[in-house]
């Protein structure tokens, strides 16, 4: 047996979609990781469907969202039926309009944001290490040491930091001895992704079908004819591995009142449901990420887009430390601000899929005739639908009670805290049109100023920027004109006055300070976020 003993600044364990983009964030910030996996490659399965408009966004950020939007499609709806009748219909379409440059759900399989990933880090020159496993993890105050076995190989790694990103069975959890609370849901499911020839599914909406003998979805994939179909097994079949999709054909096509013809299977398990969530997700110089950190049913098409955003607030952090640019106590913030994200998923995720698998008298009235009458009253009131799209999209979600969310304002509709608005911008001196989320397109902090300022006060603030913190501030500035009146006042701009806004590199808003006063940013950047001053 050969052992080798090497170090590395941050190692990786999970190469799904949360330990992926931990690697491609920490690369944009100028970190270079080891990421390893047990499996023997990318997954060919499709697994979680849905992209939501936040990790659309990161996408863009990363200059990767045209392939995304080129290989996938846009959910056109969601009809909920009971025995073949159509109990109400909700269009998808343009949503969130004017909340994001994504108004919309998009269907792009796990699959294919995996190889999206995949492609960054080999343009990036970050290979995974396939058939690698984790078997044990010690760690002090300032390392971890782990032991690897890939093949006849043991190395032993010393790692700075070490994340787990191994999903729902995490050895980095288990040997850190982190309890995962929650409990498994008692129905057992399958799944199938299949081309169907069916001429009731018109492969644009979302089809779910709710009855007394059980539940079932079809969700269309980018593909021609192609669906995920997920319900529960019937009874009397045992969720046995060679059980054949054959054996629930009957009950599925009872649920939903239709004659399935199944041209070809890509994909068919059973499964079971859990909702559970880790006690910490930060020991010492280990973190959790994604579904090492928390699990829960896949109401919403969320649980993929969690993992992505948990790894995208805490590479920066990780970065910015293991880099010397920020203090290690920016860490803390990972799990003050990601736990509480996590269990308020988990909460509602868990109440409303006991609704749709309740088949109980009273559940099954209030599905018949309460909720397609609540569904069409919500759906036609703009602002409630307006909610909905800002939560399932996660764009709503906010970090205002964050150690380093200062908010010095007056403003009341956008806070410290808050994702960055997508708001529109006109640059009157390139005489073109962009927006504030282009704006912080590069890794580092942001500053914009709104209002107007003398060339005098620009030239100082410019000074300060290159002297104190050079690229890991960028800056914009925003007079005002006629073109961006929207954003003036958004951010409650009055006539004459002037705004600061410090942006976060993962686009949430650090500081809004109602005046342009160097002493107050250099106090927040230096102080509250710990940003070292170069030179």
């Amino acid at each position: 047996m050969l052992i080798t003993r090497q170090h590395t600044k941050v190692l990786i364990v999970g190469a799904g979609p949360s330990g992926l983009m931990m690697a491609a964030q920490l690369l944009r910030h100028g970190v270079q990781p080891i990421i390893i996996d047990s499996k023997q490659g990318p997954t060919d399965q499709s697994k979680a469907l849905a992209v939501q408009a936040r990790s659309l966004e990161i996408y863009r950020q990363m200059g990767i969202v045209d392939r995304v939007l080129a290989n996938g499609k846009q959910a056109g709806g969601v009809v909920f039926n009971e025995d073949g009748k159509v109990l109400a219909e909700l269009s998808l379409a343009n949503t969130g309009k004017g909340e994001t440059k994504y108004p919309f759900i998009h269907l792009y399989q796990q699959s294919k944001n995996e190889r999206l990933l995949l492609d960054f880090l080999t343009l990036n020159c970050c290979p995974v290490y396939w058939d690698t496993n984790l078997l044990s993890v010690k760690q002090t105050a300032e390392r971890a040491e782990v032991q690897l076995q890939s093949g006849t190989e043991t190395v032993i790694l010393i790692c700075d930091w070490l994340i787990g990103a191994d999903g729902a069975h995490s050895v980095v959890r288990k040997q850190l001895l982190i309890p995962f609370n929650g409990d498994t849901y008692a129905h057992e499911f399958y799944l199938a992704d299949v081309e169907l020839d069916n001429q009731q599914l018109t492969g644009e909406q979302v089809q779910l079908y709710l009855s007394k003998k059980g539940f079932a979805g079809f969700f269309p994939m980018p593909e021609q004819n192609c669906y995920r179909v997920i319900g529960n097994l019937p009874e009397g079949v045992e969720p046995r591995e060679d059980l054949q999709i054959e054996e629930v054909l009957p009950h599925l096509n009872s649920v939903a009142n239709m004659d399935m013809k199944v041209v070809h299977i890509k994909w068919f398990t059973t499964y079971r449901l859990h909702h559970r969530m880790a006690d910490r997700f930060r020991q010492q110089r280990c973190f959790l990420v994604g579904d090492a950190a928390h699990i829960h049913s896949p109401v919403g098409g969320q649980g993929m887009n969690t993992g992505l955003q948990d790894a995208y607030n805490l590479a920066w952090k990780l970065a910015g430390v293991v880099n010397g640019q920020l203090k290690e106590a920016i860490l803390e913030t990972y799990a003050a601000e990601r736990m509480p994200v996590a269990k308020g998923l988990l909460n509602t995720t868990d109440a409303v899929f006991k609704v749709v698998m309740s088949t109980g008298w009273l559940n099954m009235l209030l599905k018949k005739w309460i909720m397609p009458s609540l569904l069409k009253f919500v759906w036609n009131k703009e602002n409630l639908r307006n909610i909905f799209f800002r939560r399932v999209s996660q764009i709503f979600i906010n970090y205002r009670h964050s150690a380093i969310s200062l908010h010095l304002s007056h403003t009341k509709i956008v806070k410290a805290g808050d994702r960055l608005p997508y708001l529109k911008v006109f640059d009157e001196k390139k005489q073109e049109e962009t927006d504030l989320h282009e704006w912080c397109a590069k890794p580092g902090f942001t500053l914009i100023v709104l209002g107007k300022l003398q060339e005098i006060d620009l030239f100082t603030l410019a000074k300060w920027i290159t002297q104190n913190y050079g690229v890991n501030l960028n800056f914009f500035y925003l007079p005002p004109s006629a073109k961006n009146e929207e954003v003036f006042k958004t951010f409650e701009v009055k006539e004459g006055k002037k705004k600061a806004l410090i942006i976060r590199p993962d686009m949430h808003i650090g500081l809004i300070n109602d005046v342009v006063a160097i002493d107050m940013m250099d106090n927040y950047l230096n102080n509250v976020v710990g940003l070292a001053k170069i030179g």
